[in-house]
């Protein structure tokens, strides 16, 4: 059984593909870092001997030992990260422009 369920993840208020986008997008965010730490952690171990054991210690344990995609999962089930609809963005972005033009007229 999976853990946490679709259900828990989307909490009747996305729908699967929505929740499928945002466990890409988060889980594609958690390998660019996972990929900047671990070039960091070579350049500040350049031309040390225990170079290997040096790197796993520089790198986030987290995205280190896991899987992006668990990791993007967790991180969107305990609130790190929230999905957000493009169209409710918009719509809030707009209606905060012409509350602002309405109160400029006055």
């Amino acid at each position: 059984m999976l853990y946490p369920t679709i259900d828990q993840l989307t909490k009747d208020e996305f729908n699967r593909y929505e929740l499928a986008l945002a466990t890409a997008k988060c889980a594609r965010i958690i390998t660019d870092e996972y990929v900047e730490q671990k070039e960091a952690a070579q350049k500040a171990s350049a031309g040390n001997k225990e170079t290997e054991r040096n790197l796993i210690n520089m790198i986030n344990k987290e995205y280190r030992d896991e899987k992006a995609v668990k990791n993007a999962i967790s991180k969107i089930y305990d609130g790190t990260f929230k999905i957000v609809r493009v169209e409710e963005t918009e719509e809030t972005e707009a209606a905060e422009e012409q509350t602002i033009e309405s109160e400029q007229n006055d």
